[in-house]
């Protein structure tokens, strides 16, 4: 989105648990679409946004255990993947 990286799910997390973090996600997703007016409630819903997105491996600690480094939302033509990027049309 915009030329940045963005990290992928947890490939190993079993189907019953990433489709629950994934309806939690969808319900915190039309919370903050609702609370727009109500500050408290958008903070509210965006935090549970936030935890989803953890829990599916999206954010917070990386995921993988190889020592790779994590590129999740940089710009992708600063990246190793550039060229990879600029072939996709995504840089």
């Amino acid at each position: 989105m915009r030329g940045r990286l963005w990290r992928a799910s947890n490939p190993d997390l079993p189907e019953t648990e990433r489709q629950r973090h994934v309806d939690a996600l969808m319900t915190a997703r039309r919370a903050v679409r609702e609370a727009r007016d109500d500050p408290a409630a958008l903070k509210r819903a965006r935090a549970g946004v936030h935890a989803a997105k953890v829990a599916l491996g999206e954010r917070g600690p990386p995921w993988w255990t190889d020592g790779a480094p994590d590129y999740n939302r940089k710009l992708a033509r600063n990246t190793p993947y550039a060229e990879w990027a600029e072939a996709h049309g995504l840089a």
